[in-house]
């Protein structure tokens, strides 16, 4: 059975992550980056490999555990309550800086705090999504470096490293552990260390072998990186633990070597338990571009903003221009390569039994509008809070206003990438809109040259088309497609863009609609699902990211009461660690995959926003 989401808390170096349950057990992680194949897959199948440490000998029942971070830090600790003693795990990924040379190592520390205990590790490596073979070897005569190496497709080595002797148990073995003599396929490494008050042992995965001094190290200057990062915020509001963690969940998503935001750590964690909803998020989405620039820049990391701007600009740079395709692909990876596959591993069951589990996203070819206002908008934020953009990114910026101009009034799969079919999405037309606005500030206060009076003729049709087709009288809202009749909770962006006043007739009415119609108290569905044919069976949770746009809607609205028991309400829907994953469940159960950046950075947002209004 599969563990509940509620239950992990994740560690990273900004190159790749693991999500560590409470009992200990490492879950999910791929090696060498986000998107490559995992080594551990547990999370998506039971024999998908994973790397527990958990107390063992006579309390090897039920043991009460709990997650949290070190203040600061993204130093995930474990504390397990045993019948002997307290034990503690403490977990973390050494990050690489500067020209990022050197080890990476994933460390896990396991302390006795109090009276006596036994601590079991066991660690079952399945390589390539669990279809590659791997081989362990002895380094060392006390058998305490062990080299990993995985053949085939995907391959790699690593050394697993400990202060205790580790062991092989294999089938040939009967599964007891026995020593390392040679070479051994697909067997799990295996240790027990006896803790006494005080005393501690650790265990390490990654590129070199790693002694007790190094290890030391390791943690001393993993607490430093991240308490110095995270002490930059510039944010000192009333939510600061809330923003804080969204903030070091948001960098330990951020691929340092390339500056892209990855939408989340993991794939095919359903929208629906059992259901079809399964997708891959482990690649770079432009949706997320502008409020990912918002939130580092209104949170002072501007380092962050930057690096992820120099990767949008890239994005611009090399974008389509032969006219037979859109010039701007919905996602990328992070090396920036537009066209993803989407593939099925048929061999996994999936989390909580959903299947299929997809790798890759066929979203990728899609025709989304919108993302054009996103990476827009986020340009304009970064010339206009950085020291400029180029002459060369103003060109290929006019180049994508100019294809936004001509294509504006096409079907497309809209915002949520839906498999029914194209139409004429409010959202997405809603996000032209940005794109031309956007782009005649930037003309203008910049001086830079553009058509402006070609691009001002479509921008006012884009705005007449909004007010006229995108409303509904019977409604007395605006709508999910264009002469629709049903609503959607993308159009929570209306205000957020300043197509229109917070305070607007219109938008009020269209405010208390979704409130009636899609909200569950805190919680927003993005669409009425039973009335929308987005291609796919079944019924998904409510959508965290449009519940924390709901509370700054409402928030600009003036009603900042509502707002502020919507947002604390909100909150505590979170992890025991603070995090959040995709969509939350009719159970109030994280569901979709974890955590996820667009969920944070909304939170980020509507903390900023709402700490403003009630100053």
């Amino acid at each position: 059975m599969s563990q509940p989401l509620e239950e992990y808390g994740l560690v990273g170096d900004t190159e790749t992550l693991a999500i560590v349950h409470e009992t200990g057990s490492i879950d999910w992680m791929c090696w060498p980056r986000f998107d490559s194949p995992s080594i551990f897959g547990s999370l998506l199948d039971p024999d998908g490999g994973s790397w527990s440490i958990r107390p063992s000998g006579p309390s090897d029942g039920h043991i009460e555990s709990r997650q949290v971070y070190l203040s600061g830090t993204n130093v995930l600790l474990t504390r397990f309550h045993t019948p002997t003693g307290i034990m503690e795990i403490e977990d973390f990924m050494s990050v690489r800086l500067g020209d990022r040379h050197g080890a990476r190592q994933l460390v896990r520390i396991v302390r006795c705090r109090r009276g006596h205990v036994e601590a079991t590790s066991n660690l079952l490596m399945r390589p390539d999504y669990g279809r590659g073979e791997w081989t362990v070897e002895c380094l060392v005569e006390d058998r305490n470096s062990i080299l990993l190496s995985s053949s085939g497709e995907h391959e790699f080595e690593l050394t697993m490293s400990s202060s205790a002797s580790v062991d092989i148990t294999s089938a040939d073995n009967g599964g007891d552990p026995s020593p390392i003599t040679s070479p051994i396929t697909g067997s799990s490494l295996f240790a027990t260390v006896e803790l006494a008050e005080g005393e501690s042992a650790f265990f390490a995965l990654g590129d070199t072998a790693l002694d007790q001094a190094g290890c030391d190290e390791a943690l001393r200057q993993t607490l430093e990186f991240w308490r110095d990062w995270s002490g930059a915020s510039t944010y000192d509001g009333r939510w600061r633990e809330h923003v804080e963690r969204s903030a070091l969940t948001l960098k330990l998503l951020t691929h340092a070597p390339t500056g892209g935001i990855i939408a989340a750590a993991t794939t095919s964690l359903p929208e629906v338990m059992g259901g079809e909803r399964n997708w891959d998020y482990r690649y770079v989405w432009i949706r997320d571009a502008a409020f990912t620039l918002y939130a580092f820049i209104e949170l002072g990391y501007l380092s962050e903003a930057e690096a992820f701007t120099e990767w949008l600009v890239q994005r611009v740079q090399t974008c389509d221009r032969s006219g037979d395709r859109p010039p701007l692909s919905p996602m990328y990876d992070l090396d920036g390569n537009a066209q993803i596959e989407e593939i099925e591993l048929d061999h996994w069951s999936g989390y909580g039994e959903s299947t299929p589990v997809r790798v890759g996203n066929a979203a990728s070819g899609q025709l989304q509008l919108d993302i054009y206002g996103e990476i827009i908008d986020a340009l304009y934020l970064a010339d206009k809070h950085g020291d400029g953009l180029g002459l060369d990114t103003w060109q290929n910026v006019c180049v994508l206003v100019d294809w936004v101009v001509e294509n504006w009034t096409r079907p497309d799969e809209g915002i949520w990438e839906t498999r029914g079919g194209k139409q004429r999405h409010t959202s997405s037309l809603l996000m032209c809109w940005v794109a031309v606005e956007r782009a005649m500030r930037w003309a203008r206060h910049g001086g830079r040259p553009a058509p402006y009076e070609h691009w001002r003729a479509a921008r006012d049709e884009m705005h007449a088309c909004l007010v006229d087709e995108g409303w509904n009288d019977d409604l007395a809202a605006f709508t999910q497609t264009l002469g629709g009749s049903t609503l959607d909770a993308s159009l929570l962006l209306m205000p957020l863009v300043r197509f229109v006043s917070p305070t607007d007739e219109r938008w009020l009415s269209t405010l208390d609609a979704i409130g009636e119609r899609l909200a569950h108290g805190p919680l927003v569905d993005r669409y009425d699902s039973t009335a929308t044919d987005d291609g796919l069976d079944g019924d998904e949770g409510s959508f965290t990211m449009c519940s924390f746009w709901y509370v700054e809607t409402l928030a600009r609205a003036g009603r900042l009461n509502e707002a502020r028991s919507m947002f604390d309400r909100l909150l505590s829907y979170a992890s025991p660690t603070g995090l959040f994953s995709e969509e939350i469940g009719p159970n109030g159960r994280l569901i979709g995959n974890f955590p996820q950046a667009f969920t944070h950075l909304a939170l980020i947002s509507a903390a900023i926003h709402l700490d403003e209004l009630l100053a």
